[in-house]
């Protein structure tokens, strides 16, 4: 896995380097043709030595902060978020929101190192930045009057951070859309599906957001059993089946409260629904009940405890059905 990521990383410096190559062989083209010809011979060494080392030192500088940046924030968020109210909290989602906020943290910082980086080129370039500047702010109040939902989603996601609703890795359903966060920016939310389709939400549209796994979560589900069941035995013997496997090594770490019968949940029109509740670690309560299912389903057979299905009677002719023999 760490040769994987570094082979990734070094494949990512190379297609930055070489973008930049071509950048820098771009405007040297380009300055060939609109700078005379003596003037490289002439003023060449002084610009180079007055701007160019200037130049140079802005764009590595800004390259090893931002490198470091990359480092540090990471980690400091995990000494951070391991203080305070978070040590009480599980490991699983203080790894999450370490994630969530350091990738969101590390994009800001590289938005404004380019930006700074950019105005302090173009000022050893020779060019006036404070027009610039102020053009920028004209340019940006008219903008804002026609990017008021751009706007609406980096206010979104600005709460959506800062109230911890939900983080990479987390299943979430926004709207009605549900699935595993992959990504969080100011801007927007990107899930995967059940289906392995990706969506890609603006934050100003997520509307009601419902996370399925913050710190904890739960087994809900109902089991039937047909209407000539003693339902005291089939209490018991669910209740010793979800205990056992609350206890065996291999679901003891997923299961914080091993699942029980809560209650009889509904008589319906085939048999009698008990509601079945526990609680789990985040995103573990689907693996759980699929095996609570399938465990369940072999104690029944085992313990001749019918679960019903839909099914009718069908009576001909005109003779009333004597209600003594049913």
């Amino acid at each position: 896995m760490e040769r994987k990521n570094l082979k990734h990383k070094l494949k990512s410096y190379s297609i930055w380097t070489v973008i930049l190559l071509i950048i820098v062989a771009a405007l040297y083209f380009a300055a060939k043709e609109l700078v005379p010809d003596d003037w490289f011979a002439t003023h060449g060494k002084d610009w180079f030595i007055d701007h160019g080392v200037r130049i140079l030192l802005i764009i590595v500088f800004s390259t090893l902060l931002y490198l470091a940046l990359r480092k540090a924030i990471p980690h400091a968020m995990q000494i951070t978020m391991g203080k305070g109210k978070w040590s009480s909290k599980a490991k699983e989602e203080q790894a999450k929101r370490t994630k969530t906020l350091s990738k969101v943290f590390v994009v800001t910082s590289g938005i404004l190192i380019l930006v700074i980086a950019l105005f302090m080129i173009l000022s050893e370039l020779g060019v006036n930045i404070g027009p610039l500047i102020a053009g920028f702010g004209i340019v940006g109040v008219a903008v804002g009057f026609g990017a008021q939902y751009l706007i609406r989603d980096l206010i979104a996601g600005l709460f959506i951070i800062m109230e911890n609703q939900y983080n990479v890795g987390d299943v979430v359903r926004i709207g009605s859309i549900s699935g595993v966060v992959e990504e969080i920016n100011m801007r927007r939310t990107v899930m995967r599906d059940l289906d392995g389709i990706v969506h890609f939400i603006p934050n100003g549209e997520s509307g009601i957001i419902s996370n399925f796994t913050k710190e904890w979560s739960r087994v809900n589900l109902n089991i039937s059993v047909s209407y000539g069941t003693d339902l005291d035995h089939a209490i018991a013997v669910i209740n010793r089946v979800c205990k056992e496997m609350a206890e065996e090594p291999l679901w003891k770490p997923s299961i914080i409260k091993a699942p029980q019968v809560l209650r009889v949940d509904n008589l319906g029109d085939s048999g009698i629904d008990l509601k079945i509740l526990g609680d789990t670690k985040p995103i573990m309560q689907w693996d759980v009940m699929g095996e609570i299912r399938k465990r369940i389903k072999r104690a029944f057979d085992d313990e001749g405890i019918e679960i019903p299905w839909p099914h009718m009677k069908v009576y001909f002719g005109d003779t009333k059905p004597d209600a003594t023999k049913q």
